[in-house]
């Protein structure tokens, strides 16, 4: 049997689609059909059911998925320890928006002049994205911002609990005010990030469960510019310590003393228990825990 046959196998099934296992591979679909073929005649059991356009895998194909990955890991660890060079690869990383603004400004350059031969794509997107694409192997790893996650078919490298506040200017009228409601603030101007993405969801939920709703004034990803104009005017907003710290230690923000509401969001490193773990996304997974967890 063919590697190269089995790898159209593992694209076709993790995609779902002839046509797009061929745009990933740079095939023509009858190509994909012919590896597909020759897989089906080798072992003698169908591996795809084609009803109406679809595909879906067979018991037996699902049963292939499994080995198929096992031997394209045997494989890459066995070419990557015949590879005499420094460590070297391309990794796609999709992280929040908040997270993706930290990692770059703050630990990118140092990383690159460690390891300057490992390239990497940084990709924003929301949670359900980001786990939609370690499933079709299209990110190598994730770091989410959200309630905690776990499935049998995603390995946790690391994750630790995220300290969220309600945040505003130092010279906020709230910023003295003790034990404060939600109530109290809930009718004020709020700049968040984008509506039903990630901590932002979790915080509606929590919103809701009071039937309580906040409609910001605005909503954006960049939770550089929440936190400046937040700085520079009277409205709250609601965002991770790491975001706010600086700000608050310097004394361009404060943090508010909301007592009933309580929203616990968890930071996940995570990557899928099928992907090959190479050598350079091993050092970036261990970078990434080094500079970014707490010890």
């Amino acid at each position: 049997m063919e590697l190269r046959n089995l790898i159209t196998f593992i694209h076709v099934a993790e995609l779902g689609s002839f046509t797009k296992a061929a745009e990933q591979l740079g095939y023509s679909q009858s190509t994909i059909s012919f590896q597909i073929k020759q897989i089906e005649d080798e072992l003698g059991c169908l591996l795809f059911e084609r009803i109406n356009h679809t595909i879906t895998l067979t018991k037996r194909g699902h049963e292939l998925v499994s080995y198929a990955h096992q031997i394209r890991t045997l494989t890459e660890e066995f070419k990557e320890n015949l590879d005499e060079k420094e460590c070297t690869g391309h990794i796609h990383l999709v992280t929040p928006d908040s997270l993706c603004d930290a990692l770059i400004t703050k630990n990118y350059i140092d990383f690159h002049k460690i390891y300057p031969d490992i390239s990497i794509k940084f990709t924003t997107a929301d949670t359900s994205v980001m786990f939609d694409m370690l499933d079709h192997n299209e990110a190598d790893v994730i770091i989410t911002l959200d309630s905690h996650s776990y499935h049998k078919d995603y390995v946790i490298a690391k994750e630790e609990p995220i300290s969220m506040h309600f945040v505003a200017s130092s010279n906020s009228k709230f910023s003295k005010v003790k034990n404060l409601s939600i109530n109290d603030i809930i009718n004020e101007p709020f700049i968040l990030t984008e509506y039903g993405q990630g901590y932002r969801r979790v915080f509606d939920k929590e919103l809701a469960k009071k039937s309580l709703e906040i409609t910001p004034i605005l909503e954006i990803g960049r939770t550089d510019m929440i936190t400046s104009i937040v700085a520079d005017s009277d409205a709250l907003s609601f965002l991770p310590d790491f975001v706010t710290k600086e700000l608050v230690e310097s004394g361009k923000l404060c943090y508010l003393d909301v007592c009933d509401i309580n929203i616990e969001i968890w930071k996940q490193l995570i990557y899928h228990k099928n992907k090959w773990i190479s050598k350079a996304l091993k050092t970036l997974i261990d970078y990434i825990i080094e500079t970014n967890f707490s010890k």
